[in-house]
């Protein structure tokens, strides 16, 4: 028998499936009693089936190495999958509504009327200093009121089990496919277990997008057009433009494939002649989407698509200038933004966080840098930061300077005791730290995926799930209470 659950190891941590040694949590009983059946040779034939349907299936990642280039690699994916209480999930969904719904309204804001700077609740210099807020936006008013069509927000367990949102995506967030595509790996995998559980769909994800996307047509049509617009081959998310494309049935087009007339009007290049686009879902950073409204070098973008914003005359997904609240300095102002809007008290904490720019704040960090993780405003990925208990004394010193230097650009955080799950490592299932990635679509109404994009970091003690650093990936479970 591979897997003997009495012999896992939770202890001091919340493991998402084993509450104590051998007594699996309620939600994950029906699975853990089915992996305590496998015997090896079923599991190297599972976990040989998953890699096959990951190679046939052409799921893949790129990573950036400064010596060797980018390079495509397969998607590292872990067949036992988390699983959570459906009625859990209930409580985390209206948290994620509620957190998206504020953030919209605070993106609006910093764009028009600007109440929250003038009520002093947030500060003004954080936005003069804002990297991500673009002037060019100001005095515009989206379809519905809405900036950030699509939302990913991160989700970590302490050692409590409690929830916490470590950070919002609101500029370009990807992973969605990974996690559509996951799903179908574990259906083939293990079709019998779907016949078992009942399993919360996500294969739906596609057909909602469409229908959000659709929406925002400037047109009263039946069948907007719909395009997807990739920076190309070379960029990292690629296989996922393509990927949501082909779902959605939008043409997945790049820069060149699109111009603006003189009418603002945003048309496709066709064989047939110019076709007009009604909505752009575009996986293109703000910088790059348009050269004659930011960067003039910009290759990537379609000249005057900001003109095209502005006059109505196509719907942009997420709307430019969208990433304003993607800053990390931000998200520490979260919980007053929804008190602010929505007059409600959050459903989901942040994880407790020291702003730099303050200098209480400040001062502490810089005196206990060895037990915080400091993480700089705008990058992702998980570049860029400091986990303090693992860096070195010269590393602590660099980012006292940067601090120091630049205090606006950071937050710090203390290093959660992250949950765990079972992952195959081998043939034996260890705790790996993981977080969760649910998908936000907000158009007349808001939807989260049920579920999301499970990271799990490989490497043992590691809490970087970032697949570009080492991570991998599970499906996830939302079910129905077991009996």
């Amino acid at each position: 028998m591979a897997i003997r659950w009495g012999s896992y190891k939770v202890t001091g941590l919340y493991d998402e499936l084993i509450r104590a040694a051998g007594k699996p949590r309620p939600a994950a009983n029906t699975l853990c009693d089915y992996l305590r059946g496998l015997q090896d040779k079923d599991l190297e034939e599972f976990k040989a089936a998953a890699e096959s349907a990951i190679h046939v299936m052409g799921i893949s990642f790129r990573v950036y190495h400064e010596e060797e280039g980018s390079i495509d690699r397969a998607w590292p994916f872990d067949i036992i999958p988390r699983v959570i209480d459906s009625l859990e999930w209930q409580q985390v969904e209206r948290g994620l509504k509620q957190r998206v719904k504020a953030l919209n309204a605070f993106i609006d804001d910093l764009y028009n009327e600007q109440n929250i700077i003038k009520d002093g609740v947030f500060p003004a210099d954080l936005l003069e200093k804002s990297k991500n807020f673009l002037p060019q936006c100001r005095n515009v008013r989206p379809p519905l009121g809405i900036w950030a069509h699509i939302c990913g927000s991160d989700l970590v367990r302490d050692g409590e089990g409690k929830v916490y949102v470590l950070e919002d995506n609101l500029r370009v967030p990807s992973g969605v496919s990974y996690m559509l595509e996951n799903r179908h790996v574990m259906k083939r995998v293990f079709p019998q277990m779907f016949e078992q559980y009942n399993i919360l769909p996500v294969d739906d994800y596609p057909s909602q997008l469409y229908d959000t996307l659709s929406q925002l047509s400037p047109r009263d049509i039946e069948q907007p057009e719909i395009v997807v617009l990739t920076p190309g081959i070379y960029n990292s998310a690629y296989f996922e433009h393509a990927y949501l494309a082909q779902q959605m049935g939008a043409e997945l087009v790049e820069g060149s494939d699109l111009f603006v007339d003189n009418d603002d009007v945003v048309y496709m290049r066709t064989i047939e002649g110019p076709a007009r686009v009604d909505v752009i879902y575009r996986r293109i950073d703000d910088h790059f989407m348009d050269p004659e409204a930011f960067n003039p070098e910009s290759l990537l973008g379609v000249p005057g698509l900001m003109r095209a914003w502005k006059a109505g005359k196509v719907a942009l997904a997420n709307a430019p200038g969208s990433g304003v609240a993607d800053d990390k300095v931000v998200y520490a102002f979260v919980p007053e933004i929804i008190r602010y809007y929505l007059n409600e008290e959050p459903g989901i904490d942040n994880v407790p966080t020291y702003k730099c720019f303050v200098k209480e704040d400040r001062d502490y960090v810089l005196e206990n840098i060895e037990k915080l993780v400091v993480k700089p405003a705008n990058e992702s990925g998980g570049y860029g930061m400091l986990i303090g208990p693992h860096a070195s004394q010269e590393e602590c010193d660099k980012f006292r300077r940067l601090l120091k230097r630049d205090p606006r650009n950071y937050i710090a955080q203390p290093m959660l005791n992250l949950s765990t799950a079972p992952t195959l490592i081998g043939n034996k299932a260890e705790p790996r730290h993981l977080d969760l990635r649910p998908f936000i679509l907000s158009g007349r109404d808001v939807q989260v995926t049920m579920g999301g994009l499970t990271r799990v970091a490989l490497r043992k003690g590691s809490i970087v799930v970032n697949s570009s650093q080492g991570g991998g990936s599970k499906d996830t479970w939302i079910v129905e209470r077991e009996s």
